[in-house]
């Protein structure tokens, strides 16, 4: 007997819970709807805001693709002296230049390091590489080629040499008039794999890419927006410290920035020769194993390179991205973030409020059913059920909402500017007295794009899940405090 009572119970549980329910959302619309609503608009902008997290990542990550590449985890430079960011000067002696009726004309041209860059020995790329959790390195040497032209009035004679600082412009005015023409130049070391560094965010256009075989040549490849400033193609030439060069290739920037690292692009050795900084290079590019490993390389580098070597990781780059970019990434960190939390604390309070709310207008209900055998436990499960299903209808409206504001905004595609830079620290350390060194910069507008993952929906699900069980918690809890006794009196 006892079995077959067992049995039956068993069987209406499900039924009347469904019974219940049903009846119970749709007798109390109101409260439902309202519930829904609040959970819905506090899961949408949670979905929303992690968004725009991700898209302004994606966009900082493209700003520094141009520079450091896409393959890049890390890099590796050293940190700049007072005397590598001097003035660059051009001396010309008393018998410089050439003379045509009464004006002399002059030419000059210095193949250097970029100011504020400090070379250091290539032997530490092999180190690098040797280190755990690295699967690739390689070195690259960044110059600038500076070409200086002017002419002055022939003042017949002059002992004294005369010397013109760079200023990155030309200058004109009075009976002189002075040109100065920059060009980046980055070596890199032809036999390593282009899939690290500066080139791996580059597509070939026309011609061939340097090789191995091609160590110690003069040969060089253009970025395709200098190549069609200067008239460059396959086949012709480049001047770079009075040598010639032979044009092999050109390369676009596949990066977000459209901004390559560098106008030209030829073989280390011959970049180290022409430069005289034979065995030397300015930064190391490196590649790690696995996402998870970036933390413990970089650890391990800081520790065995030891100081003045700066090691940064693309994360601590991002912060190198001005613009309207980095005001975006501060906004959803931020205020994004804060906000998320107090309107996900206020859709709760409000689910809590409204269920505890609705267990008090329905103390003759409950304490009827406890009257005739229900449990607290049986009470609890009924009240949470209910919570819970309005919280999942939140959800799927707040999805739907999210989702579709995310649809509107890659439609619109808003524009951000971002600017990157390579930076490597002054004297002061980064950030210190003597400020960042920047030897590369890239500037761009990049378009917007908001991702949507699985974790970012899997995250509504649980919060939508999560609303539903902490007002159910608190409505289940005040309606276990019902007595069946009140009830009766009531209906009395």
């Amino acid at each position: 007997m006892s079995d077959r009572i067992a049995i039956g119970r068993a069987a209406t549980v499900d039924p009347m819970f469904r019974t219940y329910l049903t009846r119970e959302l749709k007798n109390r619309r109101r409260q439902t709807l309202i519930v829904a609503v609040g959970m819905a608009l506090a899961i949408a902008l949670v979905i929303v805001v992690n968004s725009v997290a991700g898209g302004v990542k994606a966009a900082q990550a493209s700003a520094l693709a141009s520079v450091y590449g896409v393959g890049t985890d890390i890099t590796v430079t050293k940190a700049a002296t007072t005397s590598s960011s001097g003035t660059q000067q051009f001396t010309f002696g008393a018998g410089a230049g050439s003379t045509t009726g009464g004006t002399r004309t002059f030419n000059s041209a210095q193949l250097r390091t970029a100011r504020g860059v400090t070379t250091f020995a290539a032997t530490a790329v092999t180190k690098i590489a040797s280190t755990s959790g690295v699967q690739a390195a390689t070195g690259v040497l960044g110059l600038e080629s500076t070409t200086f032209s002017g002419q002055t009035p022939n003042s017949g004679s002059s002992s004294a040499p005369q010397t013109r600082p760079t200023a990155g412009t030309g200058t004109s005015g009075g009976p002189s008039s002075f040109g100065i023409d920059s060009t980046t130049v980055l070596g890199y070391d032809v036999a390593a794999s282009t899939a690290v560094g500066p080139l791996s965010s580059t597509a070939l256009t026309s011609g061939r890419m340097l090789t191995a075989a091609d160590a110690g040549k003069d040969v060089a490849v253009l970025d395709s927006d200098y190549a069609t400033s200067a008239s460059k193609k396959v086949g012709s030439t480049v001047t770079i410290d009075a040598k010639t060069f032979s044009v092999v290739g050109i390369v676009k920037s596949t990066s977000a920035s459209g901004a390559s690292a560098s106008n030209l692009y030829i073989p280390l050795d011959t970049a180290q020769k022409l430069s005289g900084d034979t065995g030397k290079v300015t930064s190391v590019f490196v590649q790690a194993t696995s996402a998870a490993q970036i933390g413990a390389v970089q650890t391990a580098l800081e520790k065995s390179l030891g100081s003045p070597m700066t090691v940064n990781t693309q994360a601590s780059l991002a912060s190198t991205v001005t613009g309207s970019v980095s005001t975006a990434a501060s906004l959803a960190q931020s205020l994004g973030l804060w906000l998320s939390v107090l309107v996900l604390a206020a859709a709760f309070l409000l689910a809590v409020l409204f269920t505890v709310s609705g267990v008090t207008r329905r103390t003759r209900e409950f304490g009827t059913l406890k009257a005739i055998g229900w449990t607290n436990r049986r009470v609890v499960g009924q009240v949470a059920g209910e919570s819970v299903v309005q919280g999942l209808l939140g959800g799927a409206i707040g999805v739907a909402l999210g989702l579709a504001a995310i649809a509107v905004v890659n439609v619109i595609h808003p524009t951000l500017t971002a600017s990157a830079a390579t930076a490597t620290a002054g004297p002061g350390g980064p950030g210190g007295p003597a400020g960042v060194a920047r030897a590369a910069t890239s500037a761009a507008s990049i378009a917007l794009s908001l991702p949507v993952t699985a974790s970012v929906l899997g995250l509504a699900v649980a919060l939508a899940i999560l609303g539903g069980l902490v007002a159910g918690a608190f409505g289940g809890w005040r309606a276990t405090r019902l007595r069946p006794a009140a009830a009766l009196r009531s209906v009395a």
